[in-house]
């Protein structure tokens, strides 16, 4: 390869103009920001427990209805799924594994950096220093239960939508999606409570079964209303994407 040709390859001129990487057109990129900005944004807000009608005292059978017990990021959490289907139906499983791995990696690196700022001297002046440890102090077992069901859910979910896409093809994408969901939302829940419900303060049989049941049916509500805009979400990526190929 001539000077010329090596220097047209990066985009460069023979003036010696700086050279730089191209962007990639694609939305892959934008779709995984978005994906681990949810996933360290509910990492934050999942820290405060959420009762909503806390005066009342609903029961079936064994189940508590009332008060309903969640956390802060209730409203958002299932934004991440959703994301997680469209890099999954749009892209593959590689693809969204990679995703997936960049949010393990990223919530263990918010961890790691809220730790480091809490144990750093405080200045004199600076008067929040409880109210840093309390709002991202880093609890070991809340990270383990969030990077657990983190992990296991959104593979389980990533690998689920594609096993059954293998088989229906292009068809079929609600049960994909809800299917995919399905499985995911409940294993990743089961295990996020199984490990952190007595750092949260849940102590009951009750309260415990009502948390996974609530959240695991929450979250999969979220996904069955939204469907119509995440069908919507997926067909124009699939549109614009050039190396997307249908069958």
């Amino acid at each position: 390869m001539t000077t010329t040709e090596h220097t047209a390859a990066n985009g460069g001129t023979e003036s010696g103009q700086a050279t730089f990487a191209h962007i990639s057109r694609g939305y892959y990129p934008t779709i995984v920001a978005l994906f681990v900005a949810t996933l360290l944004i509910s990492n934050v807000a999942a820290s405060k427990g959420v009762a909503f009608f806390a005066s009342s005292d609903v029961m079936l059978g064994p189940l508590q209805i009332l008060p309903i017990n969640t956390d802060g990021a209730f409203f958002l959490f299932p934004l991440a799924y959703i994301l997680g289907d469209v890099l999954s139906e749009v892209y593959g499983f590689k693809a969204a594994r990679r995703a997936i791995y960049l949010g393990f990696g990223s919530l263990i690196l918010t961890s790691v950096s809220f730790w480091i700022a809490i144990e750093l001297p405080a200045a004199s002046f600076y008067e929040n220093q409880e109210a840093l440890e309390t709002v991202v102090g880093v609890v070991p077992r809340l990270v383990l239960a969030g990077l657990a069901g983190f992990a296991v859910g959104q593979l389980l979910n990533s690998y689920v939508l594609v096993k059954i896409k293998e088989r229906t093809k292009e068809k079929h994408l609600w049960a994909r999606l809800i299917g995919s969901t399905v499985v995911g939302e409940f294993f990743d829940t089961l295990i996020f409570c199984a490990i952190a419900a007595g750092v949260i303060g849940i102590s009951t049989w009750t309260d415990f079964i009502n948390y996974v049941v609530v959240g695991f049916l929450w979250k999969t509500l979220v996904e069955v209303l939204v469907l119509p805009i995440t069908y919507r979400v997926i067909s124009y990526i699939k549109k614009r994407e050039p190396s997307y190929q249908s069958s």
